[in-house]
């Protein structure tokens, strides 16, 4: 039960991951978890590996239902509401390129999330997406590892979406 041990210690590199993984590879749970650890899919550093083809479909899809009305459909900031939102969005597509090449996965959940920004800090435009994208799976998981497994997706997502 290495797996689960694992998965225990470390909720938020878990849950919604192994659920989905699960689910859409018919692998079982253990061995999922084990592949989910293995790709370090919530890495705090930047990562120079691919991303994982599984993730970017779960995040894409999570993208066009919760991002692209602002960001758009191509992630590049010209979503139906961008014109009514000041400062108007980011592209989405760019995000390496302002960073120096870089694409810090930890830097863009917490921007995603938003539920540890300082007030102090000023206003957010986005919404506090960590409160809206979690859910309980009974027995398995909380709201919060759901909430931070989607956001890891669209994070996995977001990374493909970077030019080289």
């Amino acid at each position: 039960m290495v797996g689960r041990r694992a998965a225990q210690s470390n909720p938020a590199r878990f849950g919604f991951f192994a659920t989905v993984a699960s689910r859409r590879s018919g692998m079982p749970l253990v061995p999922t978890l084990i592949l989910v650890e293995a790709l370090g899919c919530a890495s705090p550093q930047p990562s120079n590996r691919d991303p994982d083809p599984l993730l970017v479909e779960v995040g894409a899809g999570l993208f066009v239902t919760y991002c692209a009305s602002c960001h758009g459909v191509d992630a590049r900031g010209d979503g139906p509401a961008a014109s009514a939102l000041s400062p108007a969005p980011a592209d989405l597509t760019r995000i390496s390129a302002r960073n120096g090449g870089v694409f810090r996965e930890s830097s863009i959940a917490r921007v995603i999330d938003g539920r540890f920004d300082l007030p102090a800090h000023g206003s957010r435009e986005m919404p506090v997406w960590g409160a809206h994208l979690g859910e309980e799976i009974l027995g398995f998981a909380s709201r919060d590892e759901v909430a931070r497994g989607r956001i890891a997706s669209l994070v996995e997502y977001l990374k493909s979406l970077q030019a080289d």
